[in-house]
């Protein structure tokens, strides 16, 4: 089971989600959306496998609903050395922050020994490209890798 996490203040990152979590079972594997601020991080690490997504939000935070996750993974700091993930973010380069809510999370979660899979994906809300398309671009790149990992 491929666990797709989110964190999102204006819902585009659930969307993003639910459209890679679609591709992930319409090509035989299994997936589970879950928001971030329900994900239980003493857990995380006996997910085996994780697709962690956040955008940015203002100049560079974390969104209201990643903090959360964030937060309790800096104050637990629990042992991810059995966790591999792989991460993809939305964001707007017009900013100098653009991308900073992915990179601090996945950042935090490899400082907690877990492994990241493939590059970060990124999806450039400047660029005028659909979300959608972008998030299933960026999956269908790994899901075999992914695949593998999180059997």
């Amino acid at each position: 089971m491929i666990k797709v996490l989110f964190g999102t203040e204006s819902g585009n990152s659930e969307m993003a989600a639910d459209d890679i979590a679609q591709y992930i079972r319409d090509n035989g594997e299994s997936a589970q959306v879950i928001p971030m601020e329900d994900c239980d991080v003493s857990d995380l690490a006996a997910t085996g496998f994780a697709i962690v997504i956040t955008s940015t939000y203002g100049e560079g935070e974390l969104p209201e609903t990643t903090k959360p996750f964030h937060d309790a993974l800096a104050e637990i700091r629990p042992d991810l050395s059995a966790l591999k993930f792989a991460a993809f973010g939305l964001g707007d380069s017009t900013y100098e922050t653009y991308g900073n809510g992915i990179d601090v999370v996945s950042g935090l979660l490899r400082n907690l020994g877990a492994q990241q899979i493939g590059d970060t994906g990124r999806h450039d809300a400047a660029k005028g490209l659909a979300l959608s398309q972008v998030a299933v671009d960026w999956v269908s790149k790994y899901l075999p890798e992914l695949g593998r990992r999180a059997a």
